[in-house]
């Protein structure tokens, strides 16, 4: 089973997470049996859990690079005004 990153983690809901950890559990079960057919199953339904987080992650993201662009247009506006 695949795990998904630290910070998409710390991103999902309690709900999405205790169903995440549920999952990868028994898709670790199905694993130590040999069962990889039906572990592939239960990976999927994990990739489909995980994209809010992964959203989530991204939105985080872009909201960071918005900040970065308003604060360098901010530093740009005042070295043009002391410039002046």
């Amino acid at each position: 089973m695949r795990h998904c990153s630290v910070q998409v983690r710390g991103l999902l809901t309690r709900d999405e997470l205790d169903r995440y950890n549920a999952l990868m559990e028994v898709g670790s079960f199905l694993e130590s049996q040999n069962r990889y057919d039906l572990a592939y199953t239960v990976q999927k339904e994990v990739d489909i859990l995980i994209l809010p987080g992964i959203e989530r992650l991204k939105e985080k993201g872009r909201e960071r690079d918005r900040q970065t662009e308003a604060y360098l247009e901010a530093k740009r506006l005042l070295e043009e005004d002391d410039e002046e």
